[in-house]
């Protein structure tokens, strides 16, 4: 790459890498470790495709978004079915979750959520990732997921019932009074 592109990557590098940070956590149900290596494995591709001309690229922050999401799915793709996750102490037997009414605010909110999208499949976490976290309209998740628009409405609509049916009886202490 010539200097005044390994410049420009540098700096589009460091401008991105805090938000595909932020959506790789939540794909991931708040895995950081492979949070991490899904931000490293996107920029490295976005690397080789600026190699190739970044005036080409367009938006190459919604291009590095779709990266993350594909590098997100290949990965559950290629994963084992264990899913366990190492926590520092293992949690009490018959241990009450905190619920987000509970008096602890945001933080609640988020732990409760980051929970439910966890649970969710990796494909329909991806779609309500990109539509609302991301803001992304319909057809731009279509695109970023190689799918079309009718099957994203349909994911996403599928998907916001399980995540209501996960949430369970704590929805109606996430919808603000």
């Amino acid at each position: 790459m010539r200097h005044a592109q390994t410049k420009a990557y540098i700096e589009f590098a460091q401008a991105r890498t805090r938000s595909l940070y932020r959506s790789a956590w939540l794909l991931t149900g708040g895995d950081t470790h492979l949070s991490e290596d899904l931000v490293q494995e996107t920029l490295s591709r976005m690397y080789v495709v600026w190699g190739r001309g970044s005036d080409k690229l367009g938006n190459p922050a919604a291009y590095a978004q779709t990266v993350l999401v594909r590098t997100f799915l290949m990965h559950r793709r290629r994963r084992s079915t264990a899913t366990e996750r190492l926590t520092a102490e293992p949690p009490e037997y018959g241990q009450q979750q905190p619920r987000a009414g509970g008096g602890t605010g945001d933080v609640a909110l988020r732990v409760t959520l980051l929970h439910a999208l966890g649970r969710l499949a990796p494909k329909d976490r991806a779609v309500l990732v990109l539509r609302y976290w991301e803001d992304r309209s319909v057809e731009e998740t279509a695109q970023a997921l190689n799918s079309t628009s009718g099957a994203i409405r349909t994911r996403t609509a599928r998907a916001l019932h399980r995540l209501r049916a996960e949430l369970g009886e704590q929805a109606a202490d996430l919808v603000p009074r």
